[in-house]
């Protein structure tokens, strides 16, 4: 990966924050699989709490313990990585406090949808004993479906506050440029990020009637217009192409693939709580085996973007000194080793961006 653009210094820099915290998700990972093989076949002290309480209540509550334990045990390493660090590179703006409270939320979301997942398959294993996959499979689908038209308008707002863009002659531009892209954008919001960091980044999320691209107020004071509707771009190519319409179906078929390697693995042990670490370890096992083509299809998915971006400003000046920025700002790793990147990597390295607009332009595009 060619990274003549940037120093040795930045790329050695960006390598150094980067090296220690993919052995932390590592670890992360590992200690999931720790306490999921711990729960399921060691100690069974915590499912006895809830053994009592039916079979719905012990699949809801046995779902909150083991979220919760899960959640208890990462969270030291979870602290150093999310909060101690990021201080200590100059990124996190946030208090101690502030980012347990976040952590805080995210485990109760996760305690709502894991206890009503589990609750909901074990449910539907007791009442169809040989057809349950199929009508769990539905259930879940529809729900992925649901969550993805609630997450922008239910989830989002539990992290940051959002607010329309207030400058209207920049907002009403960048309307204008969506209607050159073909593509009804229902807002354009700013996030609060400044509150948590000094990163910059903007996002599309939603379908339908919550669909809306979000930008970083770090990002919007940081950057100059035609990087900003540069970003904008980018996000328009994401909805142009239907990527998270795309990618919610992906979801949903993710999620039925899961229900059947559960029933493949349980069978009609699915119908007792307790298997509960049994099915999420068949999860774990999943979600290691998508890493790779999931992170493939995101970056193929990012270069559809970034070409709808140069071919809707034709501004290759300021794709390039853009994407410089952001790396900088951001300390993107540079030079990121192959199997981390294969693994991990959803958006391509700056120096991949940087020579594909590069090689757009000598293609012949117009400049």
């Amino acid at each position: 990966m060619d990274s003549l653009d940037f120093s040795h210094e930045e790329v050695r820099r960006a390598s150094a924050y980067h090296r220690p915290l993919y052995g932390a998700i590592a670890a992360d990972t590992a200690l999931s699989v720790a306490v999921l093989v711990l729960l399921g076949w060691v100690w069974d002290g915590p499912y006895r709490l809830v053994a009592g309480l039916g079979w719905a209540g012990a699949a809801a509550g046995y779902a909150a313990i083991v979220t919760t334990l899960s959640a208890l045990v990462r969270l030291p390493l979870g602290f150093w990585r999310g909060w101690v660090r990021e201080r200590r590179w100059g990124f996190s703006t946030q208090s101690a406090g502030g980012w347990l409270v976040d952590r805080a939320k995210g485990w109760g979301i996760s305690v709502v949808l894991v206890a009503a997942a589990w609750t909901a398959v074990v449910g539907l294993a007791r009442g169809f004993p040989s057809g349950w996959p199929v009508v769990a499979g539905a259930v879940v689908a529809v729900a992925v479906l649901v969550l993805s038209f609630l997450a922008p308008v239910v989830f989002e707002p539990l992290f940051n506050r959002f607010r329309p863009l207030e400058d209207e002659r920049l907002a009403n531009e960048l309307r204008e440029l969506a209607a050159r892209a073909g593509v009804p954008v229902r807002d354009v919001l700013v996030a609060d990020a400044s509150r948590r960091t000094t990163k910059v980044n903007a996002y599309v999320s939603g379908i339908g009637g919550t669909r809306r691209v979000v930008v970083y107020d770090t990002l919007l004071g940081a950057a100059d217009e035609r990087a900003l509707k540069l970003i904008v771009a980018h996000e328009l190519g994401h909805r142009r192409e239907r990527h998270v319409a795309k990618g919610t179906l992906l979801s949903m078929a993710g999620v039925v693939v899961a229900v059947v390697a559960v029933w493949a693995v349980l069978g009609s042990k699915a119908a007792s709580p307790d298997e509960l670490p049994a099915a999420m370890l068949v999860l774990v096992v999943l979600e290691l085996l998508g890493l790779a083509p999931g992170s493939g299809l995101s970056r193929r998915w990012e270069r559809v973007a970034d070409r709808f971006s140069l071919e809707l400003t034709h501004d290759l000046e300021s794709y390039e000194r853009t994407h410089l920025e952001l790396a900088r700002k951001n300390l993107a790793d540079l030079e990121p080793p192959r199997f981390v990147y294969l693994l991990l990597f959803s958006h391509p390295t700056p120096p991949e961006r940087l020579a594909f607009g590069r090689a757009w332009a000598a293609a012949g595009a117009p400049p």
